[in-house]
């Protein structure tokens, strides 16, 4: 063994949960911040931001597998590619939160958001494939023992950076400056601790066909896409459901953290019982488990407050499964087959902000036409709408992924 390979099979595995912090803090907490920050204090309209969000969005969904590709090009100067692009990453926050926007503060907005997605996109890709290559030397259940570290961290990540506006509030007078400043110095303790793990991977790098001819990658792939729709579903229409399913309002947050928590409790108990009772057998329960907490939710209206907590439990802990396993799945199939990791990745990127973008763009659309009004005020028949989208497709396409998951063998994993 090489120094340098036998530096990257040391147990580091600290520094993975630290940087899927990081990572998931720029993710969907920005979407929660980032359009109340530039409304409140720059008057953005919501249409014109929403505009914005929706152009990145595909421009996003588009690039991921140019870079991924870029990715595996530049794997023997990972590090250095790593570095630019969390410095960026850092830059492109703190100059959202805390810089005076120049000119149109759109387009400031746009410019800082572009920087931050961008960078974002291309270190997921990097560190999931760099993932890979750890796994390799970390034994049979290399990439399960990785993926709980990973994962929770990135659970952790999205909690602590949802309220950390909402905390910094009640201390200082200018929270999203505090939430920035923050996220620069954790961008820079999770550089530092993966600084020594960003060793290039020797596989070929043949291009996303490797991936896409093994029919198990694409299998899983599928999977990925149809089990990423129904948690795109359910957040885009999250809100509108507390608020006017069940007639809450200000319920949002602590029922959005009590999901997110129960995801980041439960994502190593999925890990340690795939290590006891196999990867798809525990995987499938827990997509199981998705469908029954979904269903109940059909039944719900106004006033259920408690009975939704518990489905935010159970489902949250569902969710906790889906992160830990189905990406481990796909990164031993990737490590099996010597398909260049960074292709890999991107193409899995892709296909979960395709499922986001899908959801934006069908959902809403569809419950307008049915009558729903954000603002209140909406026909029992829109409100019946809203319940069938949020629960009832997710159920669908839920039991779509379980069925492509059950018929695919994964022996050879």
């Amino acid at each position: 063994m090489s120094m340098a390979q036998a530096d990257i099979a040391r147990p580091r595995l600290g520094a993975y949960a630290v940087f899927a912090a990081l990572l998931s803090a720029a993710g969907l907490p920005l979407y929660i911040h980032a359009p109340k920050f530039y409304v409140d204090t720059y008057g953005v309209s919501l249409a014109a931001m929403g505009a914005v969000l929706f152009g990145l969005r595909l421009i996003d969904v588009v690039q991921d597998p140019l870079l991924g590709w870029l990715a595996d090009r530049l794997r023997q100067w990972r590090a250095v590619a790593v570095s630019v692009a969390v410095a960026a990453l850092c830059a492109g926050m703190v100059g959202l939160f805390t810089a005076e926007p120049p000119g149109n503060p759109l387009i400031w907005f746009a410019a800082m958001l572009a920087i931050v997605f961008s960078s974002f996109s291309f270190l997921t890709i990097c560190f999931y494939a760099q993932g890979v290559t750890k796994a390799d030397f970390l034994g049979e259940q290399g990439h399960l023992q990785l993926a709980r570290w990973r994962e929770t961290g990135a659970l952790l990540g999205i909690c602590v950076a949802s309220i950390a506006p909402v905390v910094l509030g009640r201390v200082m007078d200018a929270p999203f400056a505090g939430f920035a400043a923050g996220f620069a110095i954790l961008g820079l303790l999770a550089w530092r601790a993966m600084a020594s793990e960003w060793v290039g991977s020797l596989r070929p790098n043949d291009g996303v066909w490797v991936v896409l001819s093994d029919r198990v990658a694409r299998r899983l792939l599928i999977v990925a896409f149809l089990n990423a729709a129904p948690v795109a579903v359910s957040s885009t229409l999250f809100l509108f459901f507390v608020e006017a399913r069940l007639d809450a309002p200000g319920w949002e947050g602590p029922l959005l953290l009590l999901f997110f928590m129960a995801a980041a409790v439960a994502a190593p108990i999925w890990g340690k019982a795939a290590e006891r009772f196999g990867t798809r057998a525990t995987l499938l329960a827990g997509m199981a488990l998705s469908v029954l907490a979904f269903g109940f939710a059909l039944t719900l209206g106004a006033g259920d407050v408690a009975a939704f907590a518990a489905i935010c439990l159970a489902s949250g802990a569902a969710l906790g499964a889906d992160m830990t396993l189905l990406p481990a799945l796909f990164a031993a199939r990737v490590a099996r087959i010597s398909a260049p990791a960074g292709a890999g990745f991107g193409l899995w990127s892709f296909l979960s902000k395709l499922s986001l973008a899908f959801a934006a763009v069908l959902l809403l659309p569809g419950l307008q036409w049915f009558g729903f009004r954000p603002e209140g005020g909406s026909p029992e028949g829109a409100l019946v709408a809203l319940g069938l989208a949020y629960a009832g497709l997710p159920c669908s396409l839920k039991l779509v992924a379980i069925a492509v998951l059950a018929r695919t063998d994964l022996k050879e994993i």
